[in-house]
């Protein structure tokens, strides 16, 4: 009788240890969910310029010559060579949003681009173009978004991002998904608003997380995976646990300095 129980518990365990951690999945109960919907679904999300932020702007038209006093050279940058070859590569002509959000556009002189949208400083720069220009296309791109991913994830660091939109999904993604101990409920996201930090604490665990104000990243985000409570009893455990390997290397050393003192001074008599 006592047999079976104790096959019976060994079942149950042998179960329990096989089956999926409910903290690991991520959106848990997305199915439930009639209709999911984004920030941007309602085509008002758009990241707005910065100071520091470093803007290309391209301005075309039919005829380039119109428009060429608006679009400064491109400059050679040495990449690297030698006395015999050199490499070098054309780079676009930036714009720096300086500390009041304003750029020194060419002809138009100082232009208020802080807190615009992409598309608002691009209409804007249009109207006033096509004062000199007639039916000039604008385009303006940032060179110098990146977000920095850092904690429990597979490979931390500092990413460039190439499009105007990208998600904590996607950065997460392009780190390598969160390592088996990181804390899914638990991700910070901290971002500079114009001076003053905003904080987010990010639970990937359920779906709501798709019309969270966090859901599309901003310049200079950080992102920081905090480690799980598993992860933080092992790191207690292996600090405790090397503080007492040298503790007793440091003891084991020192009894063989004094037995080795005792001993020569035994045959020195």
């Amino acid at each position: 009788m006592h047999i079976k129980y104790f096959l019976f518990a060994v079942f149950c365990g042998i179960m329990s240890a096989c089956s999926v951690p409910k903290d690991i999945a991520y959106f848990r109960g997305i199915d439930d969910v009639e209709h999911l919907r984004t920030v941007a679904a309602d085509g008002t999300f758009s990241i707005r310029f910065k100071p520091d932020d470093q803007l290309v702007i391209t301005v075309t038209a039919w005829d380039p010559s119109t428009v060429a006093m608006f679009n400064p050279p491109a400059f050679a940058t040495l990449v690297e060579g030698t006395e015999k070859m050199r490499k070098t590569e054309q780079t676009l002509h930036t714009y720096t949003v300086d500390a009041d959000g304003y750029i020194t556009f060419p002809v138009l002189g100082k232009v208020s681009v802080g807190k615009r949208t992409k598309r608002e400083v691009e209409e804007f720069l249009r109207k006033e173009i096509s004062k000199y220009a007639e039916d000039a296309l604008v385009n303006v791109s940032i060179t110098n978004f990146k977000v920095t991913v850092t904690g429990e994830v597979a490979r931390p660091g500092r990413y460039q991002i190439t499009s105007d939109r990208v998600t904590i999904l996607d950065i997460i993604g392009m780190a390598g998904d969160l390592t088996i101990n990181g804390d899914r409920k638990n991700i910070l996201l901290i971002r500079d608003n114009n001076g003053d930090l905003e904080r987010y604490r990010i639970d990937f665990t359920k779906p709501d997380l798709f019309d969270e104000p966090y859901f599309y990243l901003q310049q200079n985000d950080y992102v920081y995976v905090e480690p799980n409570d598993t992860r933080k009893r092992n790191s207690r455990y292996d600090s405790i646990k090397q503080q007492n390997i040298g503790f007793f290397t440091s003891l084991i050393t020192s009894v063989s300095v004094i037995i080795s003192i005792l001993v020569s001074t035994k045959v020195l008599k």
